[in-house]
């Protein structure tokens, strides 16, 4: 029994139905006070410079935390440079545990794939539906300050951000991040509301603007606070909802089927579009990681999507850019107007 890395979301039920505890190399990446230094590591190393910070930032963060022996890799419906990363930490010893979400949301193949995830943990499907059962009544606290972000206007959209995207492996420990949320949300209810009105760049007064993010979480968080302070909240977390499977279902296989991240890009636009209209946006910032092959889906995006986008491309955790702070102010000018 141990930590177990994680690439992206995966199902955790098996990982905690077997004794062991998901670690997102993500989370643990980002999070550090030296995540530059991690991508800086892997170039070393001898990762090329035009690819994805996130492959290297992930790949040194692994090899920084040498009690994850063990690293579930997901092969499809995430990320292509992942073949390479998992033979890389194969070189240094560590076990790699392949999964793919089938292309086609084929519940058959699927459940094939968690049924080989089993095995390779050692647990039973009755001990991974006892684990949903449990993870669902802290995946409602997450869906609760979802909701407290877009109904009530009381969350921000960094706070937004944080605990849904910790859904990915419930900060090693689901308890305690439960009871974690079920403080923020005491505390959320007594705050006045954070949509208002705020003072434009000609002297008028404007109301909040309404924004979604959608695509990967950001490689500088740092965004959110940023368009606050421009007058505009981020109420909509698309992938980061995601993680948090805000489905009505009690079928494990079913509910990874319904997660649409790993899936054709239609099935998120369609996700995206509902919640657009649900949560009342005046636009949309879709962020696209450099040398990622996401960056060919914004142009099935903006085909699709009918809202204002702001396309933001990111690159290393080094924090906002001179370029990008022009453009986002400029894209909020433009929807004031």
């Amino acid at each position: 029994m141990g930590k177990i890395g994680l690439t992206t979301t995966v199902p955790v039920e098996v990982i905690f139905a077997a004794g062991d505890t998901p670690v997102d190399l993500n989370n643990i990446f980002i999070t550090g006070s030296e995540a530059m230094r991690r991508v800086e590591e892997a170039e070393l190393a001898g990762f090329p410079r035009n690819v994805c910070g996130w492959i290297k930032g992930l790949y040194s963060t692994a090899l920084h935390n040498p009690d994850i022996e063990r690293i579930v890799a997901v092969t499809q419906g995430d990320c292509s440079n992942t073949h390479a990363l998992m033979e890389t930490w194969e070189v240094e010893g560590i076990e790699i545990i392949p999964f793919a979400f089938p292309y086609d949301q084929d519940a058959d193949m699927l459940r094939l794939q968690m049924d080989k995830l089993i095995k390779a943990l050692g647990t039973t499907w009755e001990g991974v539906n006892l684990q949903k059962k449990r993870l669902d009544q802290v995946r409602a606290l997450a869906w609760e300050i979802d909701r407290l972000t877009w109904e009530e206007n009381q969350v921000s959209g960094f706070e937004n951000h944080l605990y849904l995207v910790s859904c990915s492996d419930f900060n090693g420990d689901p308890e305690g991040f439960a009871q974690e949320m079920e403080e923020f949300i005491q505390k959320a209810h007594k705050r006045e509301s954070l949509s208002g009105e705020f003072r434009s760049r000609s002297g008028g007064k404007v109301r909040e603007i309404r924004l979604g993010f959608i695509g990967v979480p950001p490689i500088f968080p740092e965004l959110y606070d940023f368009l606050e302070q421009h007058g505009a909240r981020v109420v909509f977390n698309e992938v980061q909802r995601q993680f948090a499977m805000p489905f009505e279902t009690d079928d494990v296989v079913e509910q990874y089927r319904l997660y649409t991240y790993p899936y054709k890009v239609f099935q998120r636009i369609e996700d995206i579009s509902r919640e657009a209209e649900r949560r009342q946006l005046d636009g949309i910032i879709h962020y696209t990681q450099s040398f990622c092959y996401r960056q060919i889906e914004d142009l099935i995006i903006r085909k699709k999507l009918e809202y204002p986008v702001l396309t933001l491309e990111g690159e290393n955790p080094t924090g906002l850019d001179a370029r990008s702070k022009m453009r986002i102010e400029s894209f909020l000018s433009m929807l004031i107007d």
